[in-house]
C-alpha cells in the first residue's frame, strides 16, 4: 500500500510497486477520461525552491487531470523563507492545507527533512544532486511503453554522470532488474561517482564499462540516456565552459545506432541533442514528457489513496 507514504528516493519503492505504478500510468494513458475525477476535492502543493518548468507543470497538470487543484510557489523568493522561516515550519504550515506536497529544493536531504515534519505525503521533486524519483518513474514508464519491460537492456548514460541526479536514480533503479548492463559515457571530470560504482554496480555484479567516446559504443545500445552538462552544479565557470559541449548527438552519430534504440533525455536540452534528431522516430524525449504527467498522476492517486 502506497497510501500515506512519502517518496524521497526511488529505493523507497519495491519493484512490484514500480511495476504497479507503471501499469496504472499505462492505463491512464489509454483511457484518461476514466480518471478525471478521482482526486476531486484534493489539493496538491508544489513547493519549488529551485527553478523548474517541466517537473512543476507536470505535477500541476497531473493533479488537474485527476480533478484536483493545486497551490504553491515556483520561486523561493515568493515564500516566507526569505523572511527566515525554516523549512520545517513551512512544511508544518503547508501540510495543514493540502493532501500531498511535491517539493524541489537545491539542498540535498531537504525532502527527507520535510517528510519528518509533514502530516501528508511528501514527494521529492529533486533535492540537489541526490534524487529525483518522479523523473525516474517518468523514465520507467517511457521504457515500459516503448521497450516493453525493464530487463535485458544495454543502457548508455551520456554526459554529466557526476552531478546528474536523474542518471543516479535511474541507474540504481534499472540495476534492480535482471540482465541489464550499463555503458557510462563521459569525460574524466564528469564520471559516475565511485560510491555508485562500488555500492551498486560492483556489489550487484552488474556489467558496465566506462568510455569517453559516444561514437565507440552507440551501435551496442538499446537505450541512450543523454544529459546536459549542468552549469548550476559547477563552482568554476571555466570548467563548465570547457566541458559543456563534450557530447552532441546528431544525425551522423544516429546512423550507427540500432533501428529500435530509443533516445531519452530528462530535459531541458541545451545543445547536447541537435534539433535535427527530433524527427528521428527513435527520439523519445518529448514522448517522455507526456509519460511523466501520467507517471505523476498514478503516483499522486496512490499516495492520496484514491486508487
Amino acid at each position: 500500500m502506497l497510501k500515506g507514504r512519502h517518496l524521497i528516493d526511488p529505493a523507497d519503492l519495491e519493484l512490484k510497486e514500480i511495476d504497479e505504478l507503471c501499469d496504472l500510468a499505462g492505463k491512464m494513458m489509454k483511457d484518461p477520461d476514466s480518471y478525471n475525477e478521482v482526486c476531486h476535492g484534493k489539493i496538491l502543493a508544489t513547493l519549488f525552491f529551485e527553478p523548474s518548468t517541466r517537473t512543476r507543470l507536470s505535477f500541476e497538470a497531473a493533479m488537474q487531470h485527476l480533478g484536483g487543484t493545486t497551490l504553491g510557489f515556483a520561486d523561493a523568493a515568493s515564500s516566507s523563507s526569505t523572511k527566515g522561516e525554516t523549512l520545517a515550519d513551512t512544511i508544518r504550515v503547508v501540510s495543514s492545507y493540502v493532501d500531498v506536497i511535491a517539493m524541489r529544493n537545491p539542498k540535498e536531504g531537504a525532502a527527507l527533512l520535510a517528510s519528518r515534519y509533514s502530516s501528508v505525503p511528501v514527494i521529492n521533486a529533486g533535492d540537489g544532486g541526490h534524487h529525483h524519483p518522479t523523473q525516474t518513474l517518468t523514465d520507467m514508464v517511457t521504457i515500459k511503453t516503448l521497450k516493453g519491460g525493464f530487463s535485458g537492456h544495454t543502457v548508455g548514460f551520456c554526459g554529466d554522470l557526476k552531478f546528474g541526479r536523474t542518471v543516479h536514480s535511474l541507474l540504481k533503479t534499472l540495476s534492480r532488474y535482471p540482465d541489464n548492463n550499463f555503458v557510462l559515457i563521459s569525460p574524466g571530470e564528469l564520471t559516475l561517482p565511485d560510491y555508485i560504482i562500488s555500492q551498486v554496480l560492483k556489489r550487484g555484479g552488474i556489467r558496465y564499462q566506462k568510455v569517453e567516446r559516444l561514437e565507440d559504443v552507440i551501435d551496442s545500445l538499446d537505450i541512450l540516456y543523454m544529459t546536459r552538462v549542468q552549469k548550476e552544479r559547477f563552482f568554476n565557470e571555466q570548467d563548465y565552459i570547457r566541458l559543456k559541449d563534450s557530447y552532441i548527438l546528431d544525425k551522423e552519430k544516429m546512423k550507427a545506432a540500432k533501428k529500435d534504440m530509443i533516445v531519452l533525455h530528462p530535459l531541458p536540452r541545451v545543445n547536447e541533442i541537435a534539433v535535427e534528431v527530433d524527427d528521428d522516430p527513435r527520439a523519445a524525449y518529448f514522448k517522455q514528457v507526456k509519460c511523466g504527467m501520467f507517471a505523476r498522476m498514478a503516483l499522486i492517486s496512490k499516495l492520496i489513496g484514491v486508487l
